[in-house]
């Protein structure tokens, strides 16, 4: 890294006696929600193309837990509609609009069109 990239700014309200930390432009991001319902789907279609063996396989080769691919896969269980929303949701700067945590409930729900009353609670 080089000095200059290095280099900090502080203001300093020298009449408050406090600095003001520098401002920093907000950069919009994919909600995280979002590349982990992808990469899901790209485990799936390692696993159904012959890439990976199974989970175990899979789990291995991206450096996760057994039972982290399990959570990331189980968002597959999610009903298509849902899947397709997850996937338009907006860029975001601040905090995240769903989170994988608020869908785990609805996960576990097998019947879909209970899974999209649940959505319809968490999501609007």
């Amino acid at each position: 890294m080089t000095a200059a990239a290095a280099k900090t700014v502080l203001l300093v309200d020298f009449q408050r006696k406090r600095v003001q930390p520098p401002t920093v432009a907000a950069t919009a991001r994919l909600p995280r929600v979002v590349k982990t319902l992808a990469l899901a789907h790209r485990i799936d279609a390692m696993i159904a193309t012959g890439k990976f063996k199974d989970y175990v396989e899979a789990a291995r080769a991206l450096g996760l837990t057994r039972a982290r691919v399990a959570q990331i896969t189980s968002l597959l269980l999610l009903a298509p509609a849902i899947q397709e929303a997850i996937l338009d949701l907006p860029l975001v700067t601040g905090r995240d609009p769903v989170t994988e945590r608020q869908l785990r409930p609805i996960v576990a729900e097998p019947d879909w069109s209970t899974q999209m009353k649940m959505w319809r609670r968490i999501h609007g």
